[in-house]
Parts: structure tokens; sequence; C-alpha cells
């Protein structure tokens, strides 16, 4: 038993070292990787005047957080890594996604460093003595601190998806109100975005201009914003009004009857979500009843016992 421990930790760190090799050599990349790859650094480029001048003005580890994060968006970029929904969780949360490799970079960094720091405190206390356990710490707060960022970002993104669908829902509305009154629909679908300074409507705004500037249609336009935002509402009224954009009565009531759907669908959820809440507070209502049954019963069962 006492040379299979140190053979087991030995083979899992070689492992390791092996696997980390192989990630770091060039491999050969798909085409579909290289466009990827080509078309991120053209973004990038185009936005290079911008991303200087802010990083000047971060300071010192605002410039270090900014070429921890090119460089591992360049192994991403490298490996073919595209990460999809993550690149949609921050796009609405309007995060960049350099920031956020480099954030989980140092935080996995920094989980190396607090797993010795948490096995000497440990220690110090009189618990624990292999020489294993400092190493496993590191590995283990190392992959928590690196995941946490995945947690935060993704809920905070369904967070502000709930608001963008119900942003949507009474857009849709505004839209088919601007049509019954005589507006076409391109002038409709801005004039709709233009009631509210809200991110929602700012996003939908900013994406209806854009389409006028490139010579896209304004559906096509929000259908690109549903796909970089992750949101199928948008991406299905895209399809819908590509298909009924020369028949206004159609238009309307394709709107209409998908606002009422969306607006259905969020009073489901809610009704959802108060049930479970509801729920949760007779388990819990339920719980202090039995404590205070037992904090009634026990003195009474402990003098009948010791009788």
């Amino acid at each position: 038993m006492s040379l299979t421990l140190p053979i087991v930790v030995g083979v899992v760190f070689g492992l390791g070292v092996y696997a980390l090799i192989r990630a770091l050599m060039p491999t050969r990349r798909s085409a579909v990787a290289q466009v990827a790859r080509i078309d991120a650094l053209r973004a990038r480029g185009t936005a290079y005047e911008s991303a200087r001048q802010t990083k000047e003005a971060q300071g010192r580890f605002g410039s270090l957080r900014a070429r921890v994060g090119a460089r591992v968006c360049e192994f991403y970029l490298q490996q073919g890594w595209e990460q999809r929904s993550l690149r949609a969780d921050l796009a609405v949360l309007e995060r960049s996604w350099e920031n956020f490799l480099a954030t989980k970079v140092l935080l996995g960094t920094t989980g190396l460093i607090f797993g010795p720091f948490l096995f000497a405190v440990v220690w110090t206390m009189g618990f624990g003595s292999s020489p294993v356990i400092p190493v496993w710490l590191a590995l283990l707060c190392a992959a928590l601190f690196f995941f946490l960022p995945d947690l935060e970002v993704r809920r905070d993104a369904a967070d502000k998806r709930r608001d963008l669908r119900r942003v949507i829902g009474a857009y849709l509305d505004l839209v088919s109100m601007s049509l019954a009154g005589g507006r076409g629909l391109p002038e409709a679908l801005m004039a709709a975005a233009e009631i509210s300074d809200g991110w929602a409507n700012q996003r939908i705004r900013n994406a209806l201009a854009d389409a006028r500037i490139t010579g896209h249609s304004q559906w096509h336009a929000l259908g690109m914003l549903g796909e970089e935002l992750g949101v199928e509402e948008l991406k299905d009224l895209s399809a819908s009004l590509a298909l009924v954009q020369d028949d206004g009565a159609k238009v309307r009531e394709s709107l209409a009857s998908r606002a009422e759907t969306m607006r259905h669908r969020e009073l489901a959820e809610i009704e959802g979500s108060a049930g479970e809440k509801s729920q949760s507070m007779l388990v819990a209502q339920l719980l202090l009843c039995a404590g205070f049954l037992v904090f009634l019963i026990f003195p009474a069962a402990m003098r009948v016992f010791q009788v």
C-alpha cells in the first residue's frame, strides 16, 4: 500500500503533463476552425485601437489581464474551440470574450495557490499529514475557480434573457399597433424600438440601424441579433417576417399572435416559479414544526427512558 499511492500519483501527474503538452502543441485545424479564426482576427483588428486605449487606461493589472486574455483567445482559436453558448451569454451581458478567458485563467492560478494555503491552515490545526494532499487540493481548487466564471455568466445571462423576452413581447405589440396605424414594416420596427431607452431596445435599435447601413433587411438583422444573443424568439420572428413581409394584414396577425403566445408563456413561467417558492415555504414550515415538536417531546422522552 505504501508503494501504490506514489505510483498512482505519478501516473496521474504524467497523464496530466502529457495532456497539457498535447493541448499546447499546434494541431491541424479544420476549414471551419480556420475561417472562424480569420473572422475573429479581422474583428479584433478593427477594434485594435479602442482596445489599446482601454488597456492603457486600465493600468498595470488591466494590461496583464489583456495580454493573458489575448494569449488564451489565440490558443482557443488554434484549437478550434468556439464556445458558442458562452459567447452568446457574454454578448447578452455585453462582456468581452478576452476578459472572460483572462478571468478564468487568473482565477485558476489563484486556486493553485489557495489549495496549498488551505492545507497549511488545516495542517496547523493538526489534521492531515500526507504530502499528496496539497497537490490534490491545488488541482481541485484550480478546477473549481476556473469554472466559477462560467456559472456566474450563465446565471446572469439567463436572468437578462428573461428580461429581453419580456421586452420583445411588448415590442411586438408596439409594432403591431404601428402597422395598424398605417406605417410600413421597416418604419414600424424602428419606431417601436425608439419608445424606450432600455438596454434591450437599444440592442434592437442598433441592429436595425446597422441593417440600414449595410443594406440588409431589418428582419434579417433581428435574426442575426437573435443568433448572437442566443434568443430563439428573435430568430423565429425574423423567419416569420421574411415569409409575410409583403402582406401587412398577415404581419399584424402574426405579430399579435406571437406576442400573445409570449405573454402566456411568461405567465406560465411566473406561475411555475410561484408554485416552486410556495412548495419551498411549505417544506420550511414543516421542518420548523418538526423541530418544535422535537423540542417539546424531548424532555418528556428523556424522563420516560430514565425511569
